[in-house]
C-alpha cells in the first residue's frame, strides 16, 4: 500500500467513524467544541470591529450565544454575524491542515487548551453552569494531553476533532439555515440587516463551506507529514 493511499484509508476511517458515532457520547463533545469555536468567532470579530465580549453561554442542546458591544453601522453588524458559522469551519480547517503538514501538534493542543480557557472565563460571566464545567474541564483534559501524552495521539484526535468539525459545521449550516430558516440564526439576522432572504444567505454559505472542505480533502493526502 502507497503512502498516500493509507493517509486516504485515514481520512476515510475518520468519516466513517465521524457518520457512526453521530449521535452518540463520543461524538457530542466535538458538536460542544464546534459551538464554542462558532461563540469565539463571534467575539473575535466583535473585538476587531471595535467592539467588546460581554459573555458567552454554551448549551447543552448543541447551541450557544455570544454577547458583545459593536460599533453602530451596517458593516461591524454583518461582519460579526457572519464570523459564526464560517468562523468555525476554518478554525477546523486550521487544526486539521496544522496536525496534518506540520510536527507542532503538541503546541496546538496546548493552545486549544489555553483557548479554551479563555473561553471559559466568558462562560463564567454567563453564570451557565454546563459550559462553566465543559469548557473547563475541556481546556484542563487539552493542556494535560498536551504535557503527557504521545504525539501520535495528538496526531490522530487533531485530525479527528477538525476534520468532525468541518462536518459538523457543513450539517448545522445545512440544518439551522437551509431546512429551518427564521429560528433566529444568523442567517436570519445578517437577513434583517441585509434584506436578502435567509435560505439564501443558508444556501451561499453552505456552498462556500463545500467548496472549503472539498479543497482541504483533495490535496489533504499531499499535506500529511513525510
Amino acid at each position: 500500500m502507497t503512502k498516500n493511499n493509507k493517509q486516504l484509508f485515514i481520512l476515510i476511517g475518520m468519516f466513517i467513524t465521524s457518520f457512526a458515532l453521530w449521535n452518540t457520547i463520543i461524538i457530542y463533545p466535538i458538536k460542544i467544541f464546534v459551538v464554542m469555536l462558532h461563540e469565539i468567532s463571534h467575539g473575535l470579530m466583535a473585538e476587531l470591529v471595535g467592539g467588546d465580549i460581554i459573555k458567552i453561554e454554551i448549551d447543552p442542546r448543541i447551541g450557544g450565544s455570544c454577547t458583545s458591544t459593536r460599533p453602530p453601522g451596517f458593516m461591524p453588524s454583518f461582519l460579526i454575524a457572519s464570523a459564526g458559522y464560517l468562523g468555525s469551519l476554518l478554525w477546523g480547517v486550521l487544526i486539521f491542515l496544522i496536525a496534518a503538514r506540520t510536527n507542532y501538534e503538541r503546541y496546538l493542543s496546548a493552545f486549544i487548551g489555553i483557548g479554551s480557557l479563555i473561553i471559559t472565563y466568558y462562560v463564567i460571566k454567563s453564570g451557565e453552569l454546563f459550559g462553566i464545567i465543559f469548557c473547563a474541564c475541556f481546556s484542563i483534559f487539552m493542556l494535560v494531553a498536551a504535557k503527557f501524552l504521545p504525539l501520535v495521539f495528538h496526531d490522530y484526535f487533531l485530525k479527528f476533532i477538525g476534520l468532525t468539525s468541518c462536518l459538523y459545521v457543513i450539517l448545522d449550516i445545512k440544518s439551522d439555515l437551509i431546512s429551518r430558516s427564521n429560528i433566529g440564526s444568523d442567517a436570519d439576522v445578517i437577513s434583517q440587516i441585509t434584506g436578502i432572504p435567509s435560505i439564501a444567505i443558508g444556501i451561499t454559505w453552505l456552498v462556500i463551506a463545500l467548496i472549503i472542505v472539498y479543497f482541504m480533502l483533495k490535496n489533504s493526502t499531499l499535506l500529511f507529514k513525510n
